[in-house]
């Protein structure tokens, strides 16, 4: 079901990456954004940036790949599983 408003942020995200595959003219559509895919892209754009995502296409998001996070900081975790 298409959403009644152009939607941002992380629910644009997830949206676009559920319809990715059916292709950009179906996501804009079921996003919210109708036939304007060069204010959905800009839109996913946008929200990948403030989530940390790389987004280039829209099939960035598909990818499986848990480098597609952009991670900042420190790892904290234990040496060992019986120093938990």
């Amino acid at each position: 079901m298409a959403a009644k408003t152009p939607l941002e942020g992380t629910e644009l995200v997830d949206c676009a990456r559920a319809n990715a595959k059916q292709g950009s003219e179906t996501a804009a559509e079921l996003c919210g954004y109708g036939s304007d895919l060069n204010r959905f892209k800009q839109a996913v754009k946008q929200a990948c940036e403030q989530m940390g995502v790389q987004f280039n296409e829209l099939t960035d998001l598909t990818k499986e790949d848990s480098s597609l996070l952009e991670v900042e900081g420190e790892i904290v975790a234990p040496d060992s599983a019986g120093q938990l």
